[in-house]
């Protein structure tokens, strides 16, 4: 199984998930966060991301992996503060570009740990995702040119003359490639779209 339907990625993850996908520097592409908020509350509070050893491993790899096996590179004890939000058994599974592009997702359950198959599922999940994340964004050729124009800093009116088209004619584009992009502004879509490999 390459993708899981959302019942299916919640009854892997009963007590919460979160996923990240194409992210290159620390902008993912597309996320999704379906963890408890008090967690999540907690995590970005205690600044985790530091001492996560569930991050740490998803740098270097691609696969899957338990919580359990990576505790003992757990200083910080975040599965013990994990188990406390109904967490008690988590996974991570990740994917890596050679060219340092990676995906990963960590999911939880409250019952019992990851068994192997269901890594696997996992492992494959991420993967198909990441590779998913690219189709699901595609830019034309004139909203890749004023993303790339956006990202040297050149101003809106100074693309339109350039192109030879109008402000409005720039806008617009810019508005499409945000809506595809998920992004509030013209430049979080030039870094998104450039975290993603597409600029």
């Amino acid at each position: 199984m390459s993708d899981l339907s959302p019942n299916a990625l919640q009854a892997l993850a009963p007590a919460g998930y979160y996923v990240g996908l194409r992210i290159l520097f620390a902008f993912p592409a597309a996320e999704v966060n379906e963890l408890p908020t008090a967690w999540v509350e907690l995590y970005a509070r205690e600044r985790f991301f530091l001492a996560d050893p569930a991050l740490r491993w998803s740098v270097d790899h691609s696969g899957a992996i338990r919580w359990s096996d990576l505790s003992q590179d757990d200083p910080a004890g975040m599965t013990r503060l994990s188990a406390v939000h109904g967490m008690r058994h988590g996974a991570v599974a990740a994917f890596r570009e050679p060219s340092g592009l990676r995906s990963y997702g960590l999911f939880y359950r409250d019952d019992r740990d990851y068994e192997e198959v269901e890594l696997e599922q996992l492992a494959k999940f991420i993967a198909y995702r990441h590779r998913g994340v690219t189709s699901t964004l595609q830019l034309t050729r004139a909203e890749i040119a004023v993303l790339k124009a956006i990202k040297q800093g050149t101003r809106l009116k100074q693309i339109a003359h350039d192109f030879g088209v109008s402000q409005g004619a720039i806008k617009q584009r810019l508005r499409n490639a945000r809506l595809k992009l998920d992004a509030a502004t013209g430049a979080q879509a030039a870094i998104k779209a450039s975290e993603a490999g597409l600029i």
